[in-house]
């Protein structure tokens, strides 16, 4: 079974517009949003961040700002970090489904 098969929600690559402000600690950075997913989020930062860091993510896309917190699964040194989320408010939440709804809808 590959990667793919084992996600729970599928994977998108979204716009370089869409960009993530993020927190651990101490710690904090602008990134661009390498893929997307309703499960989480890998953002691309030279910065090291431990496995299972907490992180306040704040996600700006075309739709609207999606604020959630999430937890670090991978880091990928000099890279990014795979973040998975944890908690977000329901209209953080809706936000994120309509944006990810418009972003694999196909162009007409």
């Amino acid at each position: 079974m590959n990667v793919a098969e084992q996600r729970a929600y599928p994977r998108i690559k979204p716009p370089t517009s869409v960009l993530g402000a993020w927190r651990s600690g101490m710690q904090r950075d602008v990134s661009n949003v390498e893929s997307l997913a309703l499960g989480g989020v890998f953002l691309r930062t030279k910065k090291k961040v431990a496995i299972r860091s907490l992180v306040q993510i704040l996600l700006d896309m075309p739709l609207g700002q999606v604020r959630g917190r999430g937890v670090v699964r991978r880091h990928q040194e000099h890279y990014g970090i795979a973040v998975q989320f944890i908690a977000m408010d329901p209209e953080d939440r809706g936000r994120l489904v309509r944006q990810i709804r418009d972003l694999t809808r196909p162009a007409s």
